[in-house]
Order: C-alpha cells, then structure tokens, then sequence
C-alpha cells in the first residue's frame, strides 16, 4: 500500500493512506468502504506495537496497511468508537487475523459483532505500547460513543473522536435530549479543557482543530445539530 508522509489530514477513498510521525507515535490515516470511513493506525515507535481505531470495512485494505513484512508492527488492539455497523464491518476479521484485543465502551458493546476483551469507561486508559490513550465517553450520537486523546508535552493533543465531532459540529444525534448530551459532553469533555492546537480525527472526512471549530460552538448549539 501507498503511503504518503507529507500528512494534511486527508485521505481519498480508495487512496493512499496518509502517515504522521511523531516522537512516541506514527499516525496512519485510511479510508476505507462505500461510506469513507476513517480507520487509524497508531504505532508505538519503542516496541513497533500498534492499535487500530475502527476495523470499519474492507479488511484486506487495513491488512496492507499493518504491512506483510516481518518488521510489520503487532497489532495488539483494535478499539471501535461507536456501535454503528460502518465502523465495525471488519472487525472480526481484522482481529481475527491477528490475534488482537478488542476494545470498546460497555454501552455499545452488546451490539458489537464480537464481544470486547476490554471493556472501558470515561477516563479510562488504553495502551498502545508505552503510549497511553484516555478514553472521553461523549454520550449522544450512541450511548457508549468514545473518543481516545494521545497528549505529548512537545508535540501536542491529539484526539480521536469517531462519530461524535466533526469540522463543523457534532455528530448526527436523532432527539434534541440526545443532541444536548452531545453537545454538552463536547464542549465540557473536549472544548473546555483542550487547547485550540489540538488536532482531532474524525470518523469520516478531513480533520480539523479545536481552534479552527471552537469559534463556531454557539452557532451549532442554536441549529441544534
């Protein structure tokens, strides 16, 4: 598989993936599937060990992008954000094939394909070789939906957010209870205590920055969506 290093936070269906290298971490960006699902590849440059976020189609894809080399890194995780079936289509494949733990949040995981190895909750961590993730529970756009924040003293904040923020809002919520959840738990869990250099991945699409969005906050709280 082609993958380009010069890293813009976009990926076409179909592409190339798109990898930053940071100090503790390399980031891979894929597309895959009929709904441009984002899928990450986050490796742990000391151990070479390496975590999936959302196994969401096209296992032969995500394949290539672990790599078929020896010096390929393990993939010892694979975390979905959300119970939507676009982010766990392969899932049971991808781990399958390499022996990975599962992870996601209680509330999504019973209509998962596979059930979790692990289990996780709001301010829980997840490895990924030396590197911790937090888990952000943002209730909304499902119940158990998670986002995972790497924080680097030099390099920044970065966060995954599946479904739940996007340039331009919040996820698609189908109530405005469940919109104001959402909403809530984003500008609390994420706005408030993040800084505007945070670069986050969504679930589909470009990425973006709390900086770039923050100006925006009342705007999506008044169209409430």
């Amino acid at each position: 598989m082609d993958v380009l290093d010069d890293y813009t936070g976009h990926v076409d269906p179909n592409g190339p993936a798109a990898r930053r290298t940071l100090g503790e971490l390399t980031i891979t960006k894929l597309s895959v599937g009929a709904m441009d699902n984002n899928t990450y590849l986050l490796v742990c440059r000391a151990t070479n060990e390496a975590l999936l976020i959302d196994a969401a189609a096209d296992p032969t894809r995500i394949s290539d992008l672990v790599g078929h080399t020896l010096e390929r890194p393990r993939l010892k995780t694979v975390v979905t954000t959300h119970r939507h079936q676009d982010h766990w289509g392969a899932l049971g494949a991808v781990a399958g094939a390499n022996g990975s733990n599962t992870v996601a949040h209680e509330l999504d995981a019973p209509v998962l394909p596979i059930p979790p190895d692990q289990l996780v909750s709001h301010g829980d961590t997840v490895m990924v070789g030396r590197v911790p993730l937090s888990v952000i529970h943002l209730r909304g756009h499902t119940p158990g939906s998670i986002a995972l924040l790497y924080r680097s003293a030099s390099e920044g904040a970065h966060l995954f957010t599946g479904d739940s923020l996007f340039p331009g809002g919040v996820g698609r919520t189908t109530s405005p209870e469940d919109f104001t959840s959402l909403f809530t738990d984003v500008k609390e869990r994420i706005f408030d205590v993040l800084p505007d250099d945070t670069w986050f991945y969504p679930g589909h699409g470009d990425d973006s920055t709390l900086g770039k969005e923050r100006p925006h906050l009342d705007e999506w709280r008044a169209r409430g969506w």
